[in-house]
């Protein structure tokens, strides 16, 4: 039916209409947060730059153009420009101030008037909350306890993590004192530094091999995470965690069996509360087999475990691990550090878990909304404290180790976890940074210029293993000789002498309720 020229000018002023509205409407253009600048005088056009970016927001055209709304500040392209022409800087916003309406909380709210949907956050908590190891310091000793000196005297530092009985029976045969009680399996480190759990999927299998790596070296653990057990890592299993998440991907008898651990994930740090998603994007045919999924599918855990619902439940699946594994693995169960942490990590060990893995909301991610990471949990130093000291409270202390996790910068902060009350602490963000990490957060994107977080086979080849694994390693040494040297300020040679020793903290800028809950003394008041 054709048309007569009074439609055909009911239609123009339709789309004029249109037009007009279409204009009228705010449209969201989401700012650049950084500004990449380019010096072309000293630009060898090597078109390296272009080459290296992993986000594609680098182009060439007689020189190398960005598009500022891709640039994430992974800074790779600043890194490997041969002539230093490039420099990446955040771009400086000219927003009215506002002391409630800040700039972060507009951009965000604009994007989502734009878009209706979730905001999404790689890493861990980046608000400015107080970090309160800066807050801790540790005691040394002087004239009547005089320090030791670690090049001439030897530090231990091995640590064992699983359930130790309330006491011990020794008979004495004809070659001496033997040990009568039976003990529970155990792990023995070199170290108490651990890794935390980063699953094959969310991470490149390159990165989760250079962790497996410089753990064997180093005689500590690494963890696999939910993403199941990758063929190539079975050589490392014996040093691994094995975790059972709620999605249980990858989880059967040979998988259990394989590890040095199990680990039974409940709660996570950086999203407390909530599951995980692991986008199909980065869902390959490896990852597929792996996780036992199909390709290409999103990867979804349950917020809960739905076989969980009690501790009695609870207790039901750690003894049913312990059965498919014939009671030589240790089972640990894992936690977001959340208000009433303390009760539920003492459920849990009552419930027969030898280790209590406690995740402070600092910890990182692959992935989670932007605002549970920013506004749900608490502090990992609030967790240890409260935990061990209700389970010495309650005289189960022995029964399992307690894994502090979730914000760990240095051995310093580790020292100072393992005096709250830790046995052991993991290190998961730190890793990734001796990998290279630059912490863009843009993890969830499955783009990364480091080849870590993406599954991309052009960018996961820029990691090599072995390359890695010797920088984690050397990171583990590293540490562990400063605890070693921090022993031997503080007067002890065993790590384990200073495990609960809150005596030999002191608090600096921290309220009394604070110092009370952490169980520590202000600066300036003696024993």
């Amino acid at each position: 039916m054709s048309s007569t020229p009074t439609d055909t000018k009911g239609k123009d002023r339709a789309r004029a209409a249109a037009r007009a509205r279409a204009q009228r409407a705010p449209v969201y253009r989401r700012s650049a947060d950084f500004r990449w600048t380019h010096d072309p005088e000293q630009c060898a056009r090597c078109k390296r730059c272009v080459q290296q970016c992993g986000f594609k927001a680098l182009s060439w055209e007689d020189g190398p153009v960005v598009d500022p709304e891709k640039c994430v500040g992974c800074h790779r392209c600043e890194m490997f420009c041969p002539q230093q022409a490039i420099a990446v800087v955040p771009q400086v916003q000219h927003y009215r101030p506002h002391p409630l309406w800040t700039q972060a909380h507009r951009q965000n709210l604009y994007l989502q008037a734009e878009t209706g949907g979730v905001l999404l956050a790689g890493m861990g908590n980046d608000l400015p909350y107080p970090v309160l190891w800066d807050n801790l310091l540790l005691d040394a000793c002087q004239v009547t306890n005089p320090s030791i000196d670690p090049l001439r005297e030897p530090m231990e530092l091995r640590t064992y993590l699983g359930r130790r009985p309330d006491a011990v029976e020794v008979t004495l045969g004809g070659d001496g004192p033997e040990l009568a009680t039976e003990m529970g399996p155990t792990l023995e480190l070199e170290t108490p530094i651990i890794f935390a759990a980063m699953s094959y999927g969310s991470i490149s299998l390159n990165a989760q091999k250079a962790i497996a790596m410089a753990a064997e070296e180093c005689g500590t653990l690494w963890n696999t995470g939910e993403g199941g057990l990758h063929e190539d890592l079975k050589p490392y299993a014996h040093r691994a965690f094995v975790q059972c998440a709620s999605g249980r991907f990858g989880v059967h008898a040979d998988y259990l069996n394989a590890g040095a651990a199990i680990e039974i994930k409940i709660g996570q740090g950086a999203k407390p509360g909530i599951g995980g998603h692991l986008p199909g994007e980065k869902v390959s045919a490896e990852v597929s087999e792996t996780r036992m999924i199909p390709v290409g599918s999103d990867a979804l855990s349950p917020a809960p475990q739905h076989d969980i619902y009690s501790i009695e439940d609870l207790r039901q699946l750690i003894y049913a691990l312990k059965e498919a594994s014939n009671y030589e693995k240790p089972v640990s169960v894992k936690i977001a550090a959340v208000h009433n942490v303390a009760a539920i990590a003492s459920g849990i060990v009552r419930a027969g878990a030898d280790m209590v893995y406690l995740d402070g909301f600092r910890g990182g991610t692959g992935a989670a909304p932007t605002i549970i990471r920013d506004h749900l949990g608490i502090p990992i130093e609030i967790a240890i404290a409260v935990v061990d000291q209700q389970l010495r409270e309650e005289g189960i202390r022995n029964q399992a180790s307690i894994i502090a996790a979730g914000g760990i910068r240095s051995s310093a902060d580790a020292a100072k976890a393992i005096a709250l009350g830790a046995d052991a602490i993991a290190i998961g963000t730190g890793a990734l940074l001796a990998l290279g990490c630059t912490l863009c957060q843009k993890c969830y994107t499955g783009r990364c210029s480091w080849g870590i977080t993406t599954q991309d086979p052009a960018l996961t080849r820029r990691l090599d293993p072995y390359v890695g694994s010797r920088r984690v390693g050397n990171l583990l040494r590293g540490w562990s000789a400063e605890l070693e040297e921090i022993l031997g300020a503080m007067g002890v040679n065993a790590i384990e002498s200073l495990r609960g020793s809150r005596e030999r903290l002191r608090g600096v800028g921290l309220d009394k309720t604070t110092l009370d809950i952490l169980g520590v003394k202000p600066a300036g008041v003696g024993a």
